[in-house]
């Protein structure tokens, strides 16, 4: 996305307009940088593995294997996503994955010094949205959290905060 398409979207979402469907909210750099560092570290121990002269194939296949493990939990770790469709929104945590529906949804909030956003359900819980979090890209999440606020307005939230 351009910088020009982003200044759009985050006047868009301020302003209130809810945004087109489907949409999907995911902390890119957060990914990006989980990513790139799983592969780095990986291959960097898949590499070391190699390169040393004195390994037995025992200790050459615990360095790979500890390479796809580290590798393996950040890709758990850049899981997190936020998916709104017509019927509903899909959260996707590190390790959990739950469906619900636009009523269900209370209040969206994003307060300053929270992580991510949570999520205020009818049934009294708050349920925590990873994929919308301020960490490396604060606006972004801002402008994420105001749409998704938007959206649960228009499909019936009754309170959003």
């Amino acid at each position: 996305m351009t910088a020009p398409e982003t200044a759009a979207m985050s006047d868009e979402t301020a302003s209130g307009a809810v945004p087109a469907l489907p949409v999907t909210f995911r902390p890119a750099r957060t990914r990006a940088v989980l990513l790139t560092a799983g592969v780095a570290v990986f291959v960097a121990l898949a590499v070391i593995s190699v390169l040393l002269p004195n390994l037995s194939p025992g200790e050459r296949t615990s360095f790979v294997f500890t390479g796809a493990l580290l590798l393996g939990v950040l890709v758990l770790l850049s899981r997190p996503k936020v998916v709104a469709d017509d019927s509903g929104v899909t959260v996707v945590n590190i390790a959990t994955k739950r469906r619900l529906e636009w009523a269900e949804i209370v209040r969206v909030n994003l307060r300053p010094g929270d992580p991510w956003v949570f999520l205020d359900l009818t049934d009294g819980t708050s349920l925590p949205a990873l994929g919308i979090q301020p960490g490396i890209a604060k606006q972004r999440a801002i402008s994420d959290a105001r749409a998704l606020r938007a959206l649960a307005e228009a499909r019936g939230a009754t309170d959003v905060h």
